[in-house]
């Protein structure tokens, strides 16, 4: 027997175990319940900027990307332009998103932005499959102003919501720089745009359903840090492009430690 595999046990020793853990497993649901409350309770800001992106249609401003609807989701995607490809890890996160009708049915929006010309997006949305929109913030400040293109030129140095001096503090300044990922929530009321919830790193594993399926399995997501079997010792940069899994290397990338 693999000694990386769980222990074998009598039907009647699982369902002990099973019937602890469950009981776990209901406390933390109650307790991202209660989260979540204290999240759609969260003050909100009006946006004023007059925020300019590029999309199919052309030049769009904020409020039409809600597309009609009243609240809006927006996935900063980091693209590498040196590369001509996205983030591994925005990527993946992307091909987890499911079919927008879901959202739509609730009166929310979902979309992509990212600090890059739209052709190129375009190019490797095509690549990719995608049908998700997806707009250009390039050329505006919008980025910056959400701390998801990190240049100290143009904006003080900040990213989940720790400044330069915190972030060089926890060792972590090296890291921070260029494009990065993030989520930003905004709520639409009339003519009125306001911002109500931005996260950013491992806030962001929520919106990964491919590692909670993973999480429910006995070698989890196979990263080793959780106690569990590195799986072919990929570790945390086990994610690839979808196209890019048979044989291909894995490109090494740190966006969402």
């Amino acid at each position: 027997m693999n000694p990386e595999y769980p222990k074998i046990a009598s039907h009647e020793e699982w369902l002990v175990a099973r019937r602890q853990l469950l009981e776990q497993e209901k406390a933390l649901t109650h307790q991202l319940d209660a989260l979540n409350v204290q999240r759609r309770a969260l003050p909100m800001v009006e946006v004023t900027a007059d925020y300019r992106f590029t999309g199919p249609e052309g030049e769009v401003g904020l409020a039409e990307l809600f597309a009609g609807r009243r609240q809006l989701i927006v996935y900063h995607f980091m693209y590498h332009r040196d590369k001509g490809e996205g983030c591994p890890g925005c990527s993946f996160l992307t091909d987890n998103i499911g079919h927008p009708a879901h959202l739509h049915a609730r009166d929310t929006n979902l979309v992509l932005v990212s600090n890059a010309p739209l052709a190129e997006l375009e190019a490797f949305k095509q690549r990719m499959g995608w049908k998700l929109p997806w707009y250009s913030s390039f050329g505006s400040r919008f980025n910056y102003d959400f701390h998801v293109t990190i240049d100290a030129s143009q904006a003080p140095v900040e990213y989940n919501y720790q400044n330069e001096a915190e972030l060089k503090r926890m060792g972590q300044l090296d890291m921070v720089k260029g494009e990065l990922p993030g989520a930003s929530v905004f709520l639409r009321d009339g003519e009125q745009v306001f911002h109500t919830y931005s996260t950013y790193a491992r806030g962001l594993d929520i919106l990964m359903n491919a590692h909670h399926f993973l999480d429910l399995t006995p070698f989890g997501r196979g990263e080793g840090w959780d106690g569990m079997a590195n799986l072919e010792g990929k570790g945390l940069n086990w994610v690839r492009l979808h196209d890019q899994y048979d044989g291909a290397k894995p490109t090494k990338h740190d966006c969402c430690a």
